[in-house]
């Protein structure tokens, strides 16, 4: 059989050794062999921090963002090759389009993230300018910069693509290189996952490594600027954790481990309620999509002690309907588990389980299958098991295959405690129409888990359930779910970045950020909305001519909106008013007036106003104020796939003795040439 390659430094290497024999996990039949003999891993990641890093530097998040999605709709044309190799690791259709789609699908959501979130620059501005003098001389910003390392990637077998795939999009839209290390179970998977990547030539070189087997002595040359990221059993990841090299450098670790995620059923979903069907088609579901081989899984069952026989003859009754074999045969809704060695680690689990309770539904030593042999195959029933939930082994023994347990609790109090004893999740779930107990619940056990998905009647439609990441969300979980975060939206990418702290003057902040900082030089001349995104430079500025607000103004734009408020109208009950005093003119008449301050009306660069942001009314203004608006090209950002960009201005509107009335950021879309 095929010995996998490892791609590292440039180059495919094939280790000169048989390498050790992975199996097809429903026929049992040899399907590769692996080994990552002769790799010389010290060079690979200085090769990822030489060449990978400085071409990933060199380009924008938005170029970043592009490629990534590049990538997805290149490896979408070739799922189909890889549905047929998912299904030799035991998964049906919909399993492998779960892993496989659901890669896919986090890669354009980080596209998605990077071009609408992030700037079209290398270097990420985080939160405000911060004053650190009265006179406004010295400031500060928090920036973010790419670390200059590699991001490794140590991932589980189950999720052979999307676990990577998860792991590299973030980190490739930092700017980070990575290097996947995936479980061998499942590497034929991702060995062609990686293939297809490399051949496309999308990606810069030295952005992906790929190492087929084991890690030997990788962690050993990992420095502060590399990340580690591991995906397993919480007992190795103590072990990498504690690392001589990740402690003494104090590099990024990130762990997504043991998770006994647990669903709550509200004591309002009773049977024949839409709560009651939803919790137990979720729980049937968790339980048999991937063979109950996911991190999110629900392994504990809480329904209350009145519904406990109820929930367990409506699962079992679906649970029969869930027919067990060859995950390519029609009709079949369960396939195999990952290997044999996976299907006796479940076994040995359900041992220790069943010592707390008893066997709802399902036999751990023997299974029906379809079209497979159910021995040479890692086929096992679903089990369904219920439990004294004071007994321990529900809340530390993870049976990691289609195993749950259904425990019973009294009280909102008690299964708060409950669930709070599995030390930490990365998914729990709240099934109840009952928003006064959604609310204790969710506040309750939030400390203890990553994710918490509240389903009933209104949401349940669109909902992707209790066991499905999502790239906008915290992947992750505190204690004994290893304690880390993956994804997340931006959050995941500011993750593989450094987060600096710049004190300097206006003028120095603003040529660092690429963002015109208040107090740093402006530029007036040519007006800057006759400027097209190629001439405009950050500082341009208008001052604009003063208008005087009159008490007809406020009047006239009174009746004309319909915004009669009292401070506007009301002459007595606006002087009684404590923050005015007497009629004020309406904040959007001092927007309305500032936009027609500084307006450059005839046709040109200025394609369309899209909005405003951060706006704050400062001052009051009454009639007879004079209003002056001072207008600021702040950024710039083009649009890589369009003619035109966004130009974010600071608009300060100020009255005649130079108090700010109005502060705002103006949004515009500006084209990249004259036409």
């Amino acid at each position: 059989m095929a010995l996998l390659r490892s791609y590292v430094s440039g180059e495919w290497h094939t280790a000169a050794e048989e390498g050790v024999p992975l199996h097809d996990a429903v026929t049992g039949e040899e399907a590769a062999r692996i080994s990552s003999a002769g790799i010389d891993f010290a060079a690979a990641l200085e090769y990822g921090r030489r060449v990978g890093g400085p071409a990933l530097r060199e380009l924008t998040f938005h170029q970043r963002a592009a490629l990534l999605k590049a990538l997805a709709s290149h490896l979408r044309e070739h799922r189909e090759e890889l549905y047929a190799l998912s299904a030799r690791t035991g998964a049906t259709l919909g399993d492998s389009k779960f892993d496989i789609d659901g890669g896919f699908g986090t890669l354009f959501a980080y596209s998605s993230k990077g071009k609408r979130e992030m700037p079209n620059d290398t270097v990420y501005v985080d939160g405000n300018v911060e004053q650190l003098s009265r006179g406004g001389t010295f400031v500060a910003q928090h920036i973010c910069t790419p670390l200059r390392g590699v991001a490794i990637q140590i991932n589980a077998f189950n999720f052979p693509v999307w676990g990577p795939l998860e792991k590299l999009a973030p980190a490739f839209l930092a700017g980070v290189p990575s290097l996947i290390k995936p479980a061998s179970q499942t590497a034929y998977l991702t060995s062609r996952l990686v293939e297809l990547i490399i051949e496309s030539g999308i990606l810069p070189e030295g952005t992906v490594q790929f190492v087929a087997g084991s890690v030997g002595d990788l962690l050993d040359h990992v420095t502060a600027q590399d990340l580690v990221s591991f995906t397993g059993s919480a007992s190795t990841a103590r072990k990498l954790r504690a690392h001589p090299a990740i402690v003494r450098n104090a590099v990024r670790f990130t762990a997504e481990a043991d998770s006994l995620n647990c669903s709550i059923l509200g004591p309002d979903a009773k049977p024949g309620t839409t709560e009651f069907d939803l919790y137990v088609k979720q729980l049937v579901t968790e339980m048999t999509v991937k063979a109950g081989q996911k991190c999110t899984a629900i392994r504990r069952a809480f329904v209350p002690a009145e519904l406990l026989d109820d929930v367990a003859a409506a699962a079992s009754a679906r649970l029969a309907k869930t027919t067990v074999g060859n995950p390519t045969s029609d009709g079949v809704r369960m396939g195999a588990l990952a290997s044999l060695e996976q299907r006796e680690e479940v076994r040995r689990s359900l041992k220790a389980l069943r010592d707390a309770g008893s066997v709802v539904f399902g036999d751990p030593e023997r299974v029906e299958v379809v079209d497979a042999d159910a021995e040479r195959g890692a086929f096992l029933s679903p089990v369904l098991l219920k439990a004294d939930p004071d007994r321990s082994e529900p809340h530390e023994v993870e049976a990691f295959g289609p195993v749950s347990t259904l425990l019973p609790y009294t009280s909102v109090e008690q299964v708060v405690e409950l669930a709070a004893r599995g030390g930490g999740s990365l998914a729990g779930s709240i099934v109840s129409a009952d928003k006064e107990f959604v609310r204790e619940v969710v506040l309750g056990a939030a400390p203890y888990h990553g994710r918490l998905l509240v389903l009933d009647a209104d949401d349940a439609k669109e909902s992707t359930g209790h066991g499905s990441p999502m790239p906008q969300l915290v992947h992750g979980g505190p204690g004994r779910a290893g304690g880390g975060e993956e994804m997340g939206g931006v959050r995941g990418v500011l993750h593989h970045m450094q987060r600096t702290a710049v004190q300097g003057s206006p003028a120095a902040l603003t040529a660092v950020t690429g963002r015109w900082v208040a107090g740093a030089p402006r530029e007036e001349g040519l007006h800057p909305f006759r400027k097209s995104l190629a001439e405009l430079k950050i500082g341009d500025s208008v001052v604009t001519a003063p208008r005087q607000v009159t008490l007809a103004d406020i009047d006239h734009f009174a009746e004309f909106t319909g915004d009669t408020f009292y401070a506007h109208t009301n002459p007595e009950a606006a002087a009684a008013n404590p923050l005015f005093g007497g009629i004020v003119a309406h904040g959007y008449l001092i927007l309305s007036f500032a936009a027609g301050l500084f307006v450059s009306p005839e046709p040109g660069p200025v394609l369309a106003n899209y909005g405003l942001e951060n706006l704050r009314f400062l001052t009051p203004v009454k009639a007879g104020d004079e209003l002056t608006v001072t207008l600021t090209a702040k950024q710039i950002t083009p649009r890589i796939d369009q003619d035109y960009g966004e130009v974010r201005w600071d608009a300060d509107v100020t009255n005649s003795a130079g108090e700010s009335v109005a502060k705002y950021d103006l949004l515009t879309l500006v084209s990249k040439e004259q036409s």
